[in-house]
């Protein structure tokens, strides 16, 4: 592991933007597919538990200020240690993680203060994402106002088949969907009332971006690199873990 000095990725960027956004990352998943005791927020991936790596994109983010890290009982412990080394640009605050993403992401959503108008939400299960990537979505939002919020995506590269109980139905065109990842943005009142609107009508969905645009939002897809991969599977961590030692020795010096 390189000493934090040696990590030009971990210090904050070029500023883009004030810093006036938070991030929540979720890191409250059971991590039944990927077949670890105790879950992959802990995993271990190129010298820091997984979900350290997002927490570190997210905080050196020069526009966001506070970053919440929403985690099960008992990994905040394990999960401060690996932070207590690095140059954490901001706060750093917790909170518990609930029984479904949605909970979590509220709970997060409670802790970043009603004066932040802009929050990025994160999978903690995404430890490529870079710095740069949180700044995109932001800077979109504060470039046309009529955003509620811009996500991190890639353009649908494979041929998409809807299917029912596995016989094709149709064969869309693939032209007009995208991947959604994260980090995903938002103006924190737009995301606010969407929930609101979740607790009224009983939504249940996959993304924090699905909510918004129930709710009425304009949201925009901002491309992605396809490396910024997330950790399902044991097979997802061997990549992400052979993509990171790359970019560590090719961007960060030697001393790894």
């Amino acid at each position: 592991m390189a000493s934090p000095q040696a990590m030009p990725e971990l210090r904050a960027l070029q500023e883009t933007g004030p810093a006036d956004a938070a991030a929540i990352v979720v890191c409250g998943g059971d991590g039944i597919r990927f077949g670890r005791m105790g879950g992959k927020t802990l995993a271990p991936l190129c010298g820091l538990p997984l979900a350290a790596w997002a927490v570190v994109a997210a905080a050196s983010a020069p526009s966001i200020a506070r970053v919440v890290v929403v985690c099960r009982f008992g990994d905040e412990a394990e999960l401060v240690d690996a932070f207590s080394g690095l140059p954490m640009v901001g706060e750093l605050l917790f909170a518990r993680a609930g029984r479904t993403r949605q909970e979590s992401v509220r709970a997060g959503l409670a802790c970043i203060g009603a004066q932040t108008e802009l929050v990025s939400i994160h999978d903690g299960a995404r430890p490529l994402a870079r710095p740069a990537l949180f700044e995109s979505t932001l800077s979109a939002l504060r470039h046309d106002a009529a955003l509620s919020g811009a996500i991190a995506a890639y353009p649908a590269t494979d041929t998409l088949k809807l299917c029912e109980r596995g016989i094709v139905l149709d064969t869309p065109d693939r032209s007009l969907f995208w991947c959604a990842q994260t980090p995903q943005s938002f103006r924190a009142e737009h995301l606010r009332r969407a929930f609101e609107a979740a607790d009224r009508e009983g939504w249940q969905v996959t993304d924090d971006a699905s909510l918004v645009e129930r709710w009425g939002g304009r949201v925009l897809c901002v491309e992605a690199p396809h490396e910024n991969l997330k950790v399902t599977y044991p097979e997802d961590l061997a990549m992400a873990e052979a993509l990171l030692s790359e970019r560590l020795s090719g961007e960060w010096g030697a001393g790894l």
